[in-house]
């Protein structure tokens, strides 16, 4: 096969084509590397100022925000120490007021309590309530209330952690105050007695909302940045904004990972913080209390301002450089254009010879399909006579000869099937179309598919429930498989799994390239080498293999597809190297009850009667083709009249002489051919019976308009029978 320099992968420009003028003396691609050079550096240099003062800006944008933070975390931490130290000092006086009171005691001096602890509660905002709790948790004296209601607390968590940590202070975690309801977190500190005895706690309820409006006004306008009160565990107690986070949850691990370090201040990144954005943040602890507070800002917001201002700047730099780019692209087109003029003359020479090259390349083809359709032709009249001898043998009982007969048999047989493959490939052969049962087929094929592929194959065949009937021809569906077996042996050097599996499928459009309609799917894999995607996109090309030193003649899956599209259906290939291949067949439902060997009913057999008995005409110009059909015709009880060419058979019927069928080859020499007479008899002898018969025709979608049946050879010539019926 001629390629182009295309194919081979070169360029035209590099053919040595002889020039009558020559050539500008013009260094084109020196030129085209000088303004490639300078397009780069418009676009580089541009892009790496941006990008260094992007970089630059985002590290001081970023280190500003954190300056921040720390400023507002000390001051924090300072507002949140006082508080405490005032709570510590607090708790200090109630319990000289208290000093070893049992419950009792508290209870009968309820009135003088109460004064006194509203004396010490004075009028702080932090402090919603200063509370006394006996041993038990019964609130025995309040600072708010007189007399107190009925509450206990011995089952609640401050309670409960104020008993455990005693003489340490307790903070709770945020809750509704039990009486008025308001959102506080309790400092609860125990009283014990001289002797070492419990005695119940005192319970500071700090507001919660004091808190939110002292870091609302440290914040000020900043809407992005935020701060909060945590305990020592990460619960958060009190922030701005505020972040619904219920009771006892934590407010980061990440955060909760750094108080436990027990560090007096830190920072770190929380990519899960309280709203779940990424957050830096500045924490420090109050004191020598459990407590920290933390501010921070969302990184994300951070960024998206920062990159508003970059793209900005981006913009304004692009228009002075678009400018630029465009000069650049446009000097670099006309350098494009100057060089295809220059180029021009040089490709229309090897364009020239590449299509001369592809047209004589398209010629051979042709005339190879010719080749090898008149070769099939003459083999099929050869195995026409053959069979019809045979059967003349058989006839006699044969006497001396069976051995030599069915050694003839089996050589008819393969050479039956080598000049399937090569006519198939041609698609002028036609097919005997049967009505075939694939649940019964498939698995009757097999013993011979695994003789077909050797013992270190093994062959397993799925066959789906309900399977439909198909139309096609058995011999050709035999031969596919035997290919697709073959094919498959060589794709499994060292064994492997050949699967055939049958179903029912529809389809319901063309787009896959399968045509509209019901089909058995006949999937044939296997799990060898594979191929990769430009082999398995060739390998229906007639003549088209893989296999080295000529031993594959490239038949096998032209065969496949043809046979599938002759069928009325069609086949595909998916493969992949390592994966193995998988060849799908679409084979169209049989719509009707089984069909004859033919591929249309004969004439009306209600009207034979009118001809004469038996007499046959055979139409062919082969002599010993015609001698066997005779001879096996006459053992029938037929009367055979043979003429050699369709122009002689013209004349006789335009006599008007009748005939019980009249058998003709296609391809005959003269003006005429088996068509033409099929098409005047049906256009002036509707009645008389007809049959064509063929090895192969250039012609066969022709024929088969006709309406008459066609019979493949080599055929059998008791497959005329139902013709006589």
């Amino acid at each position: 096969m001629n390629s182009t320099p295309e194919d081979l992968g070169t360029d035209p420009r590099d053919d040595p084509v002889p020039n009558e003028l020559p050539p500008p003396s013009r260094n084109f691609a020196a030129t085209r590397k000088v303004l490639l050079f300078l397009l780069a550096v418009s676009v580089l240099v541009p892009v790496g100022c941006l990008a260094g003062y992007g970089y630059y800006d985002y590290q001081r944008r970023f280190n500003e925000a954190a300056d921040a933070s720390d400023r507002m975390a000390r001051v924090a931490e300072e507002q949140a120490l006082k508080v405490m130290d005032l709570n510590t000092e607090l708790a200090s006086r109630v319990e000289e007021l208290l000093d070893d009171m049992t419950d009792g005691q508290v209870s009968q001096n309820e009135a003088a309590v109460h004064g006194k602890l509203n004396s010490i509660a004075g009028n702080f905002p932090q402090v919603v309530a200063i509370s006394a709790f006996g041993e038990s948790g019964t609130l025995l004296a309040s600072s708010r209330y007189f007399p107190v209601p009925q509450v206990n607390v011995g089952t609640r968590a401050d309670f409960v952690a104020a008993k455990h940590y005693r003489p340490e202070p307790y903070v709770s975690l945020p809750m509704a105050a039990s009486i008025s309801g308001t959102s506080v977190f309790n400092t609860a500190k125990a009283r014990s007695a001289s002797d070492g005895r419990f005695l119940g706690i005192v319970s500071i309820a700090l507001r919660r909302d004091y808190f939110f409006g002292f870091y609302q006004k440290l914040l000020q306008n900043d809407e992005e940045g935020f701060i909060g009160l945590y305990r020592a565990d990460g619960a958060l107690l009190a922030s701005y904004p505020n972040v619904r986070i219920p009771a006892g949850a934590l407010a980061s691990p990440a955060l909760t990972e750094g108080f436990t370090r027990n560090e007096y201040a830190g920072h770190l990144q929380a990519a899960r913080f309280g709203d779940h954005q990424k957050r830096f943040v500045a924490y420090r602890r109050v004191g020598d209390y459990r407590l920290f507070v933390a501010a921070g800002f969302p990184v994300g917001g951070l960024i998206s301002a920062w990159q508003r201002h970059l793209l900005l700047l981006c913009g304004l730099a692009v228009l002075p450089c678009a400018a630029i780019w465009a000069l650049l692209g446009f000097s670099l087109r006309q350098l494009s254009a100057e060089e295809r003029a220059w180029l021009q003359w040089r490709s229309e020479t090897s364009r020239r010879l590449a299509a001369e090259a592809s047209g004589r390349h398209l010629q051979r083809m042709g005339a190879l399909g010719n080749l090898v359709a008149n070769v099939a032709h003459e083999f099929n009249n050869h195995l026409m006579a053959v069979k019809s001898n045979m059967a003349i043998a058989r006839s006699k009982g044969f006497t001396d000869v069976a051995p030599e007969v069915s050694a003839v048999e089996r050589a008819t047989h393969s050479v039956e099937g080598l000049v399937r493959t090569l006519v198939g490939a041609t698609q002028k052969q036609p097919l005997k179309l049967t009505q075939v049962d694939p649940a019964t087929a498939l698995p009757g094929l097999k013993r011979v598919l695994q003789a077909t592929v050797g013992d270190a194959i093994s062959v397993n065949i799925d066959i789906a429930q309900e399977l439909w009937q198909i139309r096609c021809d058995y011999a050709e569906l035999e031969l596919t498989l035997i290919n697709l077996a073959l094919n498959a042996r060589e794709a499994m050097p060292r064994g492997g799994k050949l699967r055939i599996r049958a179903q029912n499928v529809e389809a319901a459009s063309d787009a896959a390239g399968v045509p509209v309609g019901e089909f058995v799917l006949v999937s044939v894999s296997d799990d060898g080498i594979g191929m990769t995607q430009a082999v398995a996109h060739r390998a229906f090309e007639p003549l088209f293999t893989t296999k080295l030193n000529g031993t594959g003649a490239g038949l096998g899956l032209t065969q496949v597809l043809a046979f599938c599209e002759r069928s009325g259906g069609t086949a595909r290939i998916t493969s992949a190297p390592g994966l193995g291949t998988t060849v799908r067949l679409y084979l169209p439902k049989s719509v009707a009850r089984d069909i004859a060997v033919t591929e249309h009913a004969a004439g009306d057999p209600g009207r034979r009667t009118e001809f004469a008995a038996n007499e046959i005409l055979l139409v062919e110009d082969n002599d010993e083709v015609a001698a066997g059909l005779s001879a096996v015709l006459e053992l029938m009880g037929h009367h055979v009249t043979r003429l050699a060419n369709a122009d002689d058979a013209l004349l006789t019927l335009q006599t008007g002489q009748q005939f019980r069928l009249v058998l003709s080859d296609v391809q005959m020499p003269g003006k005429l051919n088996g068509i033409d007479l099929a098409e005047w008899l049906k256009a002036n002898r509707p009645e008389q019976p007809l049959a064509l018969m063929t090895g192969y025709a250039d012609e066969l979608e022709r024929a088969r308009n006709t309406g008459v049946p066609i019979f493949a050879k080599p055929f059998d010539v008791g497959d005329l029978e139902p013709l006589f019926a």
